[in-house]
């Protein structure tokens, strides 16, 4: 299982959080390269224990029995692991960032301040964030239509950190996002597992290298997704003024939604692993638990 992490009992030839297995990106003595990623230690897997607040007993409905939580930094994995969970679970697919992307396009188009909370959290009640079956896995459509590459676009890419460090905006979208979640959703953004859906049957978290992460972004920007899984290691030099972008925009994240993981959350560092395995091990991960809760 070369390059994986995950939660569970620590093997021999580990150490740190996430901790990791000797790969091929091991240093010398075969410690694990760091990620450079410093969030708290985690708990065993045996440790892992739903929240009492909802579920069977509880006097509340189980809204969280079907969700699966996938939380990270851009760059780490989690839109494709996200993706091929979902049609794997047979459960729609929901990317909470699309969100924040289409309220930071509208409000450009119409010039509104981006300095303005309640003007962008009036914005993004004005757009209609559904899901439609016409994709395989049942995905995001916002006003009836699909994602648009404008979402993408490079003026949205600047402020859209901007726009989300509204708490007006955020708590918008946070019960759009509980409301498309309600009957269950493979879900990934930065904090599903501990705010939108904190009794989430499933959290899973990732990291990656810094380095992999603007790779991974050079990449995405120069052939399109085939929907096959989580880029490799290898591929082509960085751009210096890309991996200086990302970290600019793990700052400003940093700022507005600094990640705390939950503590239940399953950890995986993605830093040059094998994308099959990873969906095999999450995917055994996920079926576990939602079996045991119920969904």
């Amino acid at each position: 299982m070369e390059g994986w992490a995950a939660a569970g009992p620590r093997p021999a030839g580990t150490t740190g959080w996430p901790w990791r297995l000797r790969s091929r990106r091991s240093g010398p003595g075969g410690r694990a390269r760091s990620t450079g990623w410093s969030g708290p230690r985690c708990p065993s897997r045996a440790s892992y224990r739903p929240s009492a607040r909802w579920g069977p007993g509880s006097g509340r409905p189980d809204v969280a029995a079907r969700v699966v939580a996938i939380d990270g930094p851009a760059g780490s994995g989690k839109s494709t692991l996200a993706e091929r969970m979902a049609m794997a679970l047979d459960l729609p697919y929901v990317n909470t960032g699309l969100m924040y992307r289409a309220v930071t396009l509208r409000a450009l188009r119409r010039r509104v301040d981006l300095e303005d909370g309640e003007a962008l959290a009036e914005v993004a009640r004005g757009i209609r964030f559904d899901l439609s079956s016409r994709f395989a896995p049942p995905a995001l459509v916002i006003d009836g239509e699909p994602a648009s590459p404008e979402l993408v676009a490079p003026e949205v890419e600047v402020n859209v950190s901007t726009v989300s460090r509204h708490p007006e905006v955020r708590a918008v979208l946070r019960d759009e996002q509980r409301r498309l979640g309600s009957r269950g959703a493979v879900m990934e953004g930065r904090d599903i597992g501990s705010v939108v859906f904190p009794d989430a049957a499933v959290k899973i978290f990732l990291v990656a290298a810094p380095d992999e992460r603007a790779a991974r972004r050079v990449r995405e920007r120069r052939e399109p997704d085939p929907g096959g899984g989580l880029p490799s290691s290898d591929g082509p030099p960085v751009a210096p003024d890309l991996a200086e972008a990302l970290a600019t925009r793990d700052a400003r994240d940093e700022q507005v939604n600094p990640f705390v993981p939950a503590l239940d959350a399953v950890p995986f560092d993605t830093t040059g692993s094998d994308p099959d395995e990873v969906l095999r091990e999450a995917l055994a991960i996920a079926r576990e638990r939602l079996e045991a809760s119920g969904g």
